[in-house]
């Protein structure tokens, strides 16, 4: 049975992020996700999350000091202290707002290098957080040019390499449409190793709509093989966000988890 939780970096943008929890709450989603909180203290997102009873199930890493240069650098060789170091910073908001997974960014490299660099600091990272779930998201190159998880196959090498069951995927349905155009063939290949799911549409990343992807079709992917993860709704609204929601009421009747929007 699908589980929403809002993407608050992308959703009810017309207020301040604590205030997109209890918005989010109204709406019908069951929990939250932010890809960079770091701009507001976290003890003003923890009473938020708090007063909810919302859980936080992602944030990304590292904080967004990466401004006109990369999205993220996990992947980028010589860039290891500056790894560890902004890992640390990210893991005292997971810690804080008890974030269930940890999206690492591996930045734009390419290589051999980059692939021994990126496995290497998913290995130092467990080490440094034992308890703490970390997932890879392959994004499409279009969109980030350069970025090296570009693919799926690589994404599932790294997965691979590092041998850890705290390192699994993320999977996002806007980015497997653009990387391979098949988004059930890409979930069955490689679904095993999902931990968070995303949605989006195509071809604008807007609300999980249109019949480019069959998003019925694909929950009942998600639940005839047994997903029991949340599903972020990570997109952009065509306007409001509230005016938008006509998706989620949708998908919670198809599961029969029905909750009017208020």
């Amino acid at each position: 049975m699908p589980k929403f939780a809002a993407n608050l970096t992308t959703l009810f943008t017309e207020m301040p992020l604590a205030a997109r929890i209890p918005a989010a709450q109204e709406a019908g989603f069951d929990a939250v996700e932010i890809h960079f909180p770091y701009d507001t203290p976290a003890m003003e997102i923890r009473n938020a999350l708090g007063q909810s009873s919302l859980p936080l199930v992602l944030i990304n890493a590292p904080p967004p000091n990466y401004t006109g240069g990369s999205a993220g650098f996990a992947a980028v060789p010589g860039g290891e202290e500056r790894f560890r170091h902004d890992f640390r910073r990210a893991m005292r908001y997971v810690n804080a707002l008890k974030a269930e997974h940890l999206h690492i960014m591996s930045g734009a490299a390419w290589g051999e290098q980059a692939f021994d660099t990126l496995v290497a600091n998913l290995r130092w990272a467990i080490a440094e957080a034992p308890q703490q779930s970390l997932v890879l998201e392959p994004m499409n190159a279009a969109d980030l040019p350069g970025y090296f998880l570009s693919d799926f196959q690589l994404a599932a090498r790294v997965v691979e390499a590092v041998g850890h069951d705290l390192v699994g995927l993320q999977f996002d349905t806007y980015h497997a449409h653009r990387i391979t155009g098949d988004v059930p063939g890409t979930w069955e290949i490689f679904g095993g190793l999902v931990r968070h799911v995303q949605v989006a549409g195509v071809p604008d990343q807007q609300e999980p709509d249109g019949a480019a992807i069959d998003f019925a079709a694909f929950y009942r992917a998600l639940d005839a093989a047994g997903y029991a993860g949340w599903i972020g709704a990570d997109y952009r609204p065509r306007g409001m966000t509230r005016d938008g929601l006509g998706w989620l009421a949708e998908a919670q009747a198809a599961s029969g988890a029905l909750r009017r929007p208020a």
